[in-house]
């Protein structure tokens, strides 16, 4: 490359800003973004709408950011790249994937609600990627707005001056410009090897039915043309890129990804194990480029079985696929059931990650589907006889007010958590000091404790919210697995196993958890034509089992059994007088009836039965 071509791609470096929104969910990152593209004239005044960056109909139901969104802004005589980015734990994957492709950040915090524990979680991970953090304090129009305490709770926390925290509407756009402003001035021009040798990282990418696999990717060394060859580092495929281009709420293809930017490429790739988010695409051989350090993916924290009702499972596998593609944190294998036949297991990074997925399958895949009860994943091993349990624990933050206190620690050690620390909001070395009421609230506190995963993934964020009145706020990573005293409780159901319905649960609470499940089936199992019995045992019925025995409670033990009546159907309706003989008659033929049932057949259990299962 030429000096004078050197010099020319430097001073377009330098014109770049790429960053992203990051912040606790409804803290306002959505509303912040529309502002911004109204400003910088990327959409006329007249045309936007809530939550622009928010193309899912999902996202825009549910008022959340479920899928991190580019978009490409003139701004003065700069290109700003943005990444919209989700706020919920559960697509914190996403922020990360974000973070990987930018070098500033901007952190949204509600004047109204001050510092949540989603807001620690993603500072963090942007201080790990060594990015430039611009706070931001939004929603100052509200009535309830703590603008002063919170700039001094984030000055705290940042260890910066008081008058580098900026202050905003999202909703008005009061002060939006100023924000602009900071991201020029503060987030540095990215760097980019002086090399006529392509490194891309790919960060997120979408399955087109028509154009195949497009790759969104972060330029960090060379160019890239329309119609180059490609190669992908992890796969060693190789392509033709037939398109590049900009995001400009849709794509907007030029001629040329220079150094610096985000866009996107349509790869060309039709085979969708090709593309791989954290992968590296290169023009040159994959022996002569190094990879760029890319994002670690991660492991599924929970897993459900899916299953169609009536379609062929290879329509589920493809629909997996595509969305695996846009999801890489979904991950799949396939399986068969007794109760639903061939089907796939799933796993997940959280419930609504979950739901997510599921609501997806079935509205832009056409899909009716049956999801088995969610579980963390154990490991088990055979020790003396008997099983042996390990599970998923992770660190858990909550942030609450001071007032409540006592009710949130209450409910973290009944769910088996373990304190580890407390500290006080803003206080960056964790000393404990005097509590003033600075905020209305009296002062906040973060709890931190090791906790196991499977206590909290289902009901405790509800839970949470309901002793603190809607004020505490919880974030959590993974730490490993331990040992636990667990025993696995099998559902049986008119004397069959339904594995589906099995779930582990702590041994001191088995006999309590029993009894609660046989009362919630026979609440929501429909009555068939014979008596149906459900029995929940210890590692399912003893006549079938070749299961490790349990020493303590005894595989195969019953714990709890409730009987679900029979539907009475009147044979004798449509008699009127006669023989009483042939009235008996009918109704011992009837009751023969229900026993030929009672043995040979299947109790129908309808999908809904498994998400009121898990609600309760």
């Amino acid at each position: 490359m030429s000096l004078e071509n050197i010099r020319k791609l430097n001073g377009q470096i330098s014109q770049i800003r790429n960053f992203v929104i990051i912040a606790h969910i409804d803290h306002g990152k959505s509303t912040l973004a529309d502002r911004m593209l109204e400003i910088t004239g990327t959409i006329s005044k007249d045309k936007i709408k809530p939550q622009m960056l928010d193309t899912m109909d999902l996202e825009r139901e549910r008022g959340i950011t479920i899928k991190l969104q580019p978009v490409t802004m003139n701004y003065r005589d700069y290109i700003l790249n943005l990444i919209d980015t989700p706020g919920h734990v559960d697509f914190s994957y996403e922020v990360s994937r974000s973070l990987a492709a930018v070098e500033g950040a901007i952190l949204l915090v509600d004047a109204s609600k001050g510092i949540q524990a989603q807001t620690l979680a993603n500072l963090h991970v942007a201080q790990v990627h060594n990015l430039v953090v611009i706070p931001v304090i939004n929603k100052i129009d509200l009535l309830g707005a703590q603008v002063v305490e919170t700039r001094k709770e984030l000055a705290e926390l940042l260890e910066i001056d008081e008058n580098q925290v900026l202050t905003c509407s999202a909703k008005t756009g009061e002060n939006v410009e100023n924000i602009l402003n900071a991201i020029v001035e503060r987030v540095p021009a990215p760097k980019g090897e002086e090399s006529n040798r392509l490194k891309a990282l790919i960060f997120d990418s979408v399955f087109d039915d028509f154009r195949g696999a497009i790759a969104y990717v972060r330029v960090f060394a060379g160019t890239l043309r329309g119609a180059d060859k490609i190669q992908f580092l992890a796969t060693k495929k190789i392509e033709a890129a037939s398109e590049v281009g900009e995001f400009k709420l849709k794509y907007s293809p030029k001629e040329i990804l220079k150094v610096g930017e985000i866009g996107y490429i349509v790869t060309g790739a039709k085979d969708i194990s090709e593309i791989k988010v954290g992968d590296t695409i290169s023009t040159d051989s994959p022996e002569t480029v190094s990879p760029i350090a890319g994002f670690k993916i991660p492991s599924p924290f929970v897993y459900a079985s899916f299953y169609t009702q009536g379609d062929d499972p290879s329509i589920l596998r493809k629909a997996l696929e595509k969305l695996s593609l846009n999801d890489s944190s979904l991950v799949f294998a396939a399986e068969s059931s007794q109760s639903f036949g061939q089907g796939f297991k799933c796993g997940f990074l959280g419930l609504l990650h979950m739901e997510i997925v599921k609501e997806r399958l079935e509205r832009e895949y056409n899909l009716d589907l049956i999801i088995t009860q969610p579980q963390v994943a154990y490991k088990t091993e055979v020790i003396n006889g008997h099983i042996e349990y390990q599970e998923p624990w992770v660190n858990l933050e909550i942030i609450t007010p001071n007032e409540y206190l006592g009710p949130v620690m209450e409910l973290a050690q009944g769910r088996r958590a373990i304190y580890s620390d407390t500290k006080y909001l803003g206080d960056n070395h964790g000393r404990a000091r005097p509590l003033t009421p600075e905020r209305s609230d009296g002062g906040r506190v973060i709890l931190e404790y090791e906790a196991p995963l499977a206590e909290i993934i289902v009901d405790f964020y509800d839970k949470l919210k309901s002793v603190s009145s809607g004020y505490a706020s919880q974030s959590y990573e993974m730490i490993g697995y331990r040992q636990s005293d667990l025993v696995k409780l099998d559902a049986v159901i008119a004397g069959d196993l339904v594995e589906e319905f099995s779930r582990v649960v702590p041994r001191s609470r088995a006999q309590v958890e029993a009894k609660k499940l046989a009362l919630i089936f026979k609440e929501l199992i429909p009555k068939q034509l014979f008596e149906v019995s459900v029995q929940i045992a210890v590692g399912g019925p003893s006549t079938s089992l070749d299961k490790a025995r349990d020493k303590s409670l005894g595989t195969g033990k019953i714990l709890a059994r409730e009987n679900i009546s029979a539907l009475r159907k009147d044979v004798t309706a449509k008699l009127y007088g006669g023989d009483v003989t042939r009235k008996n008659k009918l109704l011992k033929k009837q009751a023969a009836g229900k026993k030929k049932m009672k043995k040979i057949g299947k109790v129908d259990i309808p999908d809904k039965v498994f998400m009121e299962i898990l609600k309760r």
